[in-house]
């Protein structure tokens, strides 16, 4: 059975208590289309309130640590966020390879510490413009992926349950700049072949990658009726319950079609 497609918001450090009101609206939006699976990652400060509220939407976290506690002073380990009610969690955001120097690896890990503790992961890669520019986009992203991507000790588990991948594009985040449908057929059809390389046709193939740079109500439908496009992550335009759900409209319209 096809899953429904994926429409993520990435609040980043966006939100105070006022933004439960937005949170409860995205909510009973969301309990009227149901053919689109709709979550929000908000700052960690507001996880547990949103998962309070929430009715349908999963409430996840925008980063964790690899470790499960210890001398890291604020850090949140991936216990803490199922603890407050996250049920994922976004790594590898470009903002945090390029703001925080994460490496591959250093992501790995947090995925790995995601998964033992119950969560599920949406996994971001992408290129930078001078990347693209140098031809290089397709091997870079592929490089980065596999290299960050979480071991699956247990080959009978539901891997697309388990693993979302976001592809995001660094030159066209918050530039409001976006890739061309055929940029992004491109890529998302290397991702696609690459995960089933990895975890092989029954898995790799069913796994959701979603696209997310600078995606709005405007230009939703044509990138999700896109080949291999499960779906969005969602930054600035999820901070209204108006402008995110009508992504997820759009997600909704682009699956009957």
């Amino acid at each position: 059975m096809p899953k429904r497609p994926y429409i993520v918001g990435n609040w980043k450090m966006h939100g105070t208590r006022a933004m439960l009101s937005e949170a409860r609206t995205i909510d009973r939006a969301a309990q009227r289309h149901m053919k689109v699976e709709v979550a929000i990652a908000p700052p960690y400060t507001l996880i547990h309130p949103v998962h309070r509220e929430a009715e349908q939407i999963a409430v996840g976290a925008q980063d964790c640590h690899h470790e499960e506690s210890g001398a890291h002073t604020g850090d949140i380990s991936a216990a803490m966020v199922a603890d407050a009610g996250g049920k994922f969690v976004i790594l590898g955001h470009s903002e945090r390879r390029q703001n925080h120097g994460e490496t591959d690896s250093e992501i790995k890990a947090k995925a790995d510490a995601a998964l033992n503790a119950g969560l599920r992961i949406i996994l971001c890669c992408g290129e930078s413009e001078k990347t693209r520019d140098s031809g290089k986009a397709v091997s870079h992203v592929k490089k980065q992926l596999k290299a960050s991507l979480p071991q699956f000790e247990d080959s009978s588990e539901d891997i697309s349950e388990r693993l979302t991948v976001a592809y995001e594009p660094i030159w066209a985040i918050g530039t409001g700049k976006t890739a061309t449908t055929d940029d992004i057929a491109e890529m998302h059809g290397e991702i696609r072949a690459l995960l089933i390389s990895l975890y092989g046709e029954e898995h790799g193939a069913e796994v959701r990658i979603l696209y997310g740079g600078s995606v709005k109500p405007e230009n939703a439908a044509e990138i999700l009726a896109t080949q291999d496009v499960g779906g969005a992550l969602v930054g600035g335009a999820s901070l209204t319950a108006d402008s995110f759900m009508g992504i997820a409209m759009a997600a909704g319209e682009a699956e009957e079609s």
